[in-house]
């Protein structure tokens, strides 16, 4: 596999050194790496105290994490709080819900088993077809949210009958200084990019956003769909392009960085 000296921009921000790593193995020369998104941890400390009161007095049967940085988070919390073996002893004792592979190997590393785990593609629709097993009705399901609240697992989740305590202990933001994500941009348009690797919604959002306070959102879009090789990560990701009217060349098999910068180099060793 080879990049053929391809000009790769990444848009990872916190595994952006794995990606980066991923690239040059497979051939790629110096990925120029612009984050676009940074994680804020939310003061959540009332919330997560009381999160662990209900899970330690059996309120919470069914708990459902999203991301690996809300599982760690979470266990982070609690350890601050000087009750992480409350919380464990808790979470042994429920019915453990993961939608990705991410916040299952978090949680098997403090020996919290997994009951129920998403197939891939990992996105809403095979966490609720997982969960559809589970007697929901009359059980309250606590979520632990990522960098936003993911509304429609809440809504399909009530109208089964679940009452909800919700978590979200971190935002997405925009990083603290946004000029490179605008100068992404621009040379992107300028034809200086030759393939953008998109592993988030939240990074494709963000940019459009920084291309729309530059009067280039347009511009941003026909470029990519007729000059760079977009690659997206999975159906999310994917969803969120299309969105702004952009149509990904690469989109892996599988939903995982390295199958998504395997997929690329093939892109360019066909080309």
């Amino acid at each position: 596999m080879t990049f053929y000296n391809a000009r790769v921009a990444l848009l990872e921000a916190r595994m952006s050194s794995e990606l980066t790593d991923l690239i040059r193995r497979a051939g790629g020369n110096n990925p120029l790496c612009v984050p676009a998104v940074q994680e804020i941890p939310l003061n959540s400390t009332p919330e997560v105290s009381a999160f662990i009161d209900c899970l330690a007095d059996g309120s919470i049967p069914i708990v459902v994490f999203f991301t690996g940085a809300g599982a760690k988070l979470l266990l982070d919390k609690a350890e601050q709080l000087d009750r992480q073996a409350v919380l464990l002893t808790a979470l042994r004792a429920a019915t453990v819900v993961c939608r990705g592979s991410k916040p299952s190997s978090i949680l098997k590393r403090y020996d919290v088993p997994v009951a129920v785990s998403a197939r891939e593609p990992y996105t809403t629709t095979e966490l609720l077809e997982a969960m559809a097993p589970l007697d929901l009705v009359g059980n309250t399901v606590g979520i632990v949210h990522y960098g936003e609240y993911n509304t429609l697992a809440s809504q399909q989740l009530r109208a089964q009958g679940a009452d909800l305590v919700e978590l979200c202990l971190y935002a997405w933001g925009l990083p603290e200084d946004t000029s490179p994500l605008k100068n992404l941009v621009k040379d992107i348009i300028a034809g200086c990019i030759d393939a953008v690797v998109f592993t988030s919604q939240v990074q494709v959002r963000h940019l459009f956003l920084m291309a729309t306070e530059l009067g280039l959102s347009a511009q941003l879009a026909e470029t990519l769909n007729t000059q760079t090789v977009v690659a997206s990560i999975g159906p999310t990701c994917t969803g969120a392009l299309q969105s702004y009217g952009v149509t990904p060349y690469v989109i892996p098999e599988h939903p995982k960085m390295g199958h998504l910068v395997k997929a690329l180099a093939e892109y360019f060793r066909r080309l």
